[in-house]
């Protein structure tokens, strides 16, 4: 195992001499993968990669859950590998048996078995990670794995600590709410707002960012007021795919604290169980009996607005997380949606007026983006 401050290759032998530190800078290794869990075992470089991969290189910010999917991703992945090797060399040990009785019938059958074994391996390698399935590890082993790795290291620059919902109201200058912002993105979750906001995407695209709990509480209110003074102005709803995710939209649009009695465009960006469906990439679906409850409860006036697939998709207590994708890919999907969405007179496959205008009447601004996350 290689040292991350000096590239010294250190054996076991090397590593329990010198008390788990590196025999030729002293550097202690954060991890031994010959005490971890084969499932979840992984070197010190191995964490360094993850870091550098969800921080794009150190540029930008990462919350602790989007971490902790990136670091299970990469084991399970792992683990197919694995897996799939050990069934391709079964195969392998089958086709090598086969040669030796070629004259016989066993010597084809052996040969026959060893070429479908090696077949599935290579299918199983090459299985994309849609199906829902069972994570490996969990929130509070990655965070033991952060701490050990402070111990050794300086912490990831770039983890955001979890956002405070309370604050000091900030002093604003009065003037400031005669000026405006063209759109709105609404996250379902403070950790996202705040994700988005510590990488500047708010003045990359003269977008304010806010959560649906208020977050930021110390100047929610003021750039409520900022919005409302723009009548084009345009709202993004940005989700999990889950039951609660359904909801933020309708919440937007009848919410008083938001747009109840207003004609704001609002365009929902996802997460949609169309776009999971749709996805061709790796997407982490999981699933929950408390899900499926949630979505069996969902009120009427949300089911209208979802297709029969995508209910019975909900239903069955899949979902995906937000969090799950990593900053840089979190951010280009939005950019992307929010750039689809500018033409939203055109007519095209991009964006789909949602619900009867007789029905809801009041609100037949809402669309939603059909655009994919994968």
């Amino acid at each position: 195992m290689k040292c991350i401050q000096c590239g010294t290759d250190n054996n076991l032998k090397d590593r329990v001499a010198n008390q788990g530190r590196c025999k030729n800078c002293n550097h202690r290794f954060a991890f031994e993968p010959t005490s971890m869990n084969s499932k979840t075992r992984f070197t010190d470089q191995f964490f360094v990669n993850l870091i550098n991969n969800i921080s794009a290189n150190n540029t930008l910010y990462f919350t602790p859950k989007q971490f902790f999917y990136l670091l299970e991703n990469k084991l399970a992945k792992k683990d197919i590998k694995t897996a799939a090797g050990g069934i391709m060399g079964l195969g392998f040990i089958f086709i090598v048996a086969g040669f030796f009785f070629l004259t016989t019938d066993i010597g084809w059958l052996l040969i026959g078995v060893g070429a479908v074994l090696f077949v599935i391996g290579g299918q199983q390698s090459q299985k994309p990670l849609k199906s829902p399935r069972s994570l490996l590890i969990n929130q509070s082993m990655t965070e033991a794995w952060l701490q050990r790795w402070r111990q050794a290291n300086p912490a990831p620059e770039k983890l955001l600590q979890q956002p405070r919902e309370q604050f000091t109201p900030a002093t604003i200058e009065s003037d400031v709410t005669a000026y405006s912002f063209d759109r709105l993105v609404v996250c379902d979750s403070a950790e996202i707002a705040q994700m988005l906001i510590a990488n500047n995407f708010h003045f990359d695209n003269n977008c304010a960012v806010l959560s649906i709990t208020g977050y930021p509480q110390s100047i929610f209110a003021t750039t409520m007021q900022m919005l409302r003074n723009n009548p084009d102005l345009q709202v993004y709803g940005l989700h999990d795919c889950n039951p609660s995710g359904m909801e933020l939209v309708h919440q937007l649009q009848t919410d008083t604290k938001w747009f109840a009695q207003s004609n704001v465009v609002i365009v929902d960006v996802g997460l949609l169980p169309r776009q999971i469906m749709a996805a061709k990439r790796n997407m982490l679906v999981q699933v929950s009996e408390e899900s499926a409850k949630a979505a069996k409860a969902l009120p009427t006036e949300i089911r209208q607005k979802l297709l029969a697939n995508e209910l019975a998709w909900l239903e069955s207590g899949n979902f995906v997380e937000l969090e799950s994708f990593t900053p840089l890919g979190l951010i280009k999907i939005l950019n992307r949606s929010l750039a689809k969405s500018r033409e939203l007179g055109s007519e095209g496959g991009d964006l789909i007026l949602v619900g009867d205008t007789d029905t809801y009447s009041d609100r037949d601004n809402y669309f939603y983006v059909v655009d994919s996350f994968g």
